[in-house]
């Protein structure tokens, strides 16, 4: 029997989390697709495996909280916040980042699909200038008041 929507979240996070890039494959369908900010997309188990596989590569402590689920049918929408420590290469859509060794703490959205237990699309979004900012690589903005 396939796992619930919840079910297949819940492993998904459970395995990003524990950095088991095994696990986490195990509940995408082979025809996965992700989206994400800058124009980052791909397809299939191997593609996503390794975009997800970045972020703990280039945080080595990256967990995600979990603030909300929203199922609704085939389809959940997730709040959360990621954080981590940048100390390896981030691949980017401008090129590769050397470690900065800053933290970050950035909020996100992530809209999932799912069939038959499985994870079919990711569409994940968050503010890639705080990001920019937060690893020191653009300007803060001056703190008013």
């Amino acid at each position: 029997m396939a796992m619930t929507i919840r079910e297949a979240f819940q492993k998904g996070t459970d395995t990003f989390n524990a950095h088991d890039i095994d696990g986490f494959t195990s509940v995408l369908a082979d025809d996965v697709t992700y989206h994400a900010p800058g124009g980052i997309s791909g397809q299939g188990k191997a593609a996503c495996a390794q975009f997800f596989a970045g972020w703990f590569g280039a945080f080595p402590d990256a967990h995600v909280e979990v603030h909300a689920l929203h199922i609704a049918g085939e389809v959940a929408v997730e709040e959360g916040t990621f954080t981590g420590t940048h100390n390896a290469v981030l691949h980017s859509p401008a090129g590769d980042i050397p470690p900065t060794g800053r933290p970050v703490t950035l909020d996100y959205l992530q809209v999932l699909r799912f069939r038959y237990g499985n994870h079919v699309m990711f569409n994940l979004m968050y503010d890639r200038l705080l990001l920019l900012e937060q690893l020191g690589l653009i300007p803060a903005p001056a703190a008013t008041g």
